[in-house]
């Protein structure tokens, strides 16, 4: 059986829970063409991938300006491994080749009837947020076998691996914050309160010192600025 580690329960903050910090927006990119919604976004060391439905759009997080798109269904997470993109597309994870966009191989979702939000790719497996059931799955990519689930007590949105710390995204009634957590026990670390209207619908490190943010139905994606605390 998976290992499940539990937290409190579903209470918005529970006790120990540390103050949130508001988070440093530094720029906003998009909307890219006539998407009109950000499902998913992921980061190949050069570009920023963002889900936008039918087509994962790159662009230069210097520039900004769109560089590359892959049409394909991304209606949810999306992650790179280093060589391939895996994208949640309905009730199947696919991995796909960047260069022509052809699915290589699939895996189903954690959850079949859907729920499944962010996900990303780290110490050889992928991690897929679990919307309203407030969850983190641990998956083997080649089965798409739950490994290890981490509980959370708010709605999980991305998922992102930074420098051996997990964060994920929350988005819950008009309220959206980045999470630090404990990989071990789910606890809440730190916590980046986004501004108002600022959802939180994606999100991945550059492994430095920014989080991409997807923005929903904004159809924006938003570079938000790792604390240095978090980034030391």
């Amino acid at each position: 059986m998976p290992q499940t580690l539990p937290v409190a329960e579903y209470l918005p903050h529970p006790p120990g829970t540390p103050a949130a910090q508001p988070a440093e927006v530094v720029r906003e990119y998009g909307p890219f063409g006539d998407a009109t919604a950000i499902h998913g976004v992921t980061h190949d060391g050069r570009r920023v991938w963002a889900a936008t439905g039918t087509r994962l759009v790159g662009f230069d997080p210097a520039s900004g300006e769109a560089a590359d798109s892959l049409a394909v269904r991304c209606d949810a997470g999306t992650a790179f491994d280093g060589r391939h993109f895996w994208q949640i597309a309905g009730a199947r994870i696919e991995q796909i080749d960047p260069a022509s966009g052809r699915v290589l191989a699939s895996i189903p979702t954690p959850n079949p009837e859907g729920n499944n939000s962010g996900m990303t790719w780290a110490e050889g497996s992928l991690w897929v947020g679990d919307y309203r059931g407030r969850r983190i799955h641990r998956l083997d990519p080649a089965t798409g076998k739950v490994l290890r689930t981490i509980e959370s007590n708010r709605f999980v949105t991305g998922v992102t691996w930074v420098d051996g710390a997990l964060w994920h995204g929350t988005w819950e009634g008009e309220e959206s914050e980045l999470r630090h957590v404990d990989a071990d026990d789910g606890r809440v670390l730190e916590r980046l309160q986004m501004p108002a209207g600022a959802g939180v619908s994606g999100l991945e490190s550059d492994g430095a010192d920014l989080f991409y943010c997807g923005g929903g139905g904004s159809g924006r994606v938003r570079a938000v600025r790792r604390p240095k605390a978090a980034a030391a």
